[in-house]
């Protein structure tokens, strides 16, 4: 009896701090059209959206193009301009059906505008849902978009949104031995910045090209500091389809660098952590291939493995920091034959993350090591911020 009393306790406590997370409403950087409009008119303007780029219940191109403003052309990111396409799926370049605009493919051959898709533009407008996770390739792109600009005298303008995973920083900060597109800046995992803040951050430790300096404009959030919790009204990506996958993101996303599977082509992408010999998974799926999912991870094979939701978002927000127990379990669970895939390296930011998951070390050990960066990398957050900060 007294387990049974135990068991529904908790549940019940759980309960009790999940529905005590208050998301809060904010009005995004989009939706200040009177402190960006001045900014726009009588300029040929470049944009690059998504699915994400609302102004309320319209998107920002038809926003623009119904206000006057002259929008030349459209750049793409990762999942394209609707965000239906897979994570890694090359885009291709097309035309807006709606407003007839060129839409220009930044994720294929092509990651970095060219001076010949500039040629012509004087003002890029940048708004996009950030997830504020270093491998969340959104950042990726708009560094280089910075860089193009700076490159061709071209201005850049911010649109900021909240960062759901605002409120902490964790993680190694990034070796630059170990840059790629899903890690361009020496920044750790979490960030703890919105894509304005970072804007600022990589213009002023000079992280362009060359040195150069982008001419950088931004319109901020009312109503957001970085103990808001913000709700995405639309998900970012085909895979975050809730606030638990967004909030999890940083510690299963790491995990795409391994044998595991994240729950693509599944019900619960980055909720589901599981493998085929999982040796104490509790829960039972089987991925198959989807639209924004085609051919995942073990497709078409029973997977055992954990459900996050089961911890639910009180865990992971009271904790703020990456989940590190929860992958030194799953990693200790599974064979340890091709565990490590080549990406794993490039998502921790270095090597030795996965050298310590490998001699199973301590996560207050792991986390041990971090501090010395990341304490440098807050002193110089502090001079980026826009908000106040998290307590």
């Amino acid at each position: 009896m007294r387990v049974i009393y135990f068991i529904v306790v908790s549940v019940f406590f759980n309960l009790q701090i999940a529905s005590a997370i208050k998301f809060e409403k904010v009005k995004v950087g989009a939706e200040r059209t009177e402190q960006y409009l001045p900014l726009l008119k009588g300029k040929k303007v470049a944009v690059i959206a998504n699915h994400t780029s609302f102004v309320g219940q319209t998107h920002l191109v038809d926003t623009l193009v119904s206000l006057g403003i002259d929008v030349k052309k459209i750049f793409a990111p990762e999942h394209g301009f609707r965000g239906l396409e897979d994570a890694g799926g090359t885009i291709k370049n097309s035309i807006d059906i709606k407003t007839g605009l060129p839409v220009i493919s930044l994720y294929g051959k092509n990651k970095k505008p060219t001076s010949e898709q500039l040629k012509g533009i004087d003002i890029v407008v940048f708004d996009i849902q950030d997830v504020g996770v270093r491998f969340y390739t959104y950042i990726s792109t708009m560094h280089l978009a910075m860089e193009a600009c700076a490159e061709n005298n071209v201005s850049f303008l911010v649109l900021d949104r909240p960062n759901p995973n605002g409120y902490f920083v964790d993680g190694p900060v990034l070796d630059m031995k170990y840059k790629s597109f899903i890690g361009m800046d020496p920044i750790p995992i979490v960030h703890g910045l919105t894509v304005a803040e970072l804007a600022q951050m990589i213009n002023g430790e000079s992280w362009l090209k060359n040195g150069v300096k982008c001419d950088l404009k931004y319109v901020l959030c009312e109503d957001y500091n970085h103990n808001t919790m913000y709700e995405l009204p639309i998900k970012p990506s085909p895979n975050l389809p809730n606030m638990t996958a967004v909030l999890y993101y940083p510690t299963v996303g790491l995990l795409e660098g391994s044998s595991l599977s994240v729950g693509r082509g599944t019900e619960k992408p980055f909720q589901y952590v599981g493998h085929p010999e999982l040796y104490d998974g509790y829960v039972e799926f089987t991925p198959k291939s989807m639209p924004g999912a085609k051919h995942p991870k073990w497709e078409g094979v029973e997977c055992k493995g954990y459900d996050v939701n089961d911890n639910g978002i009180d865990y992971i927000v009271a904790k703020k920091g990456i989940g590190l127990a929860c992958i030194l379990k799953a990693y200790a669970n599974v064979p340890k034959e091709d565990f490590f895939k080549s990406s794993f390296n490039k998502l921790a930011g270095n090597k030795e993350l996965q050298l310590q998951i490998q001699f199973l070390e301590h996560e207050d050990a792991i986390r041990k090591s971090w501090e010395a960066n990341l304490k440098k990398y807050k002193e110089m957050r502090k001079k980026y911020l826009l908000y106040k900060d998290f307590e």
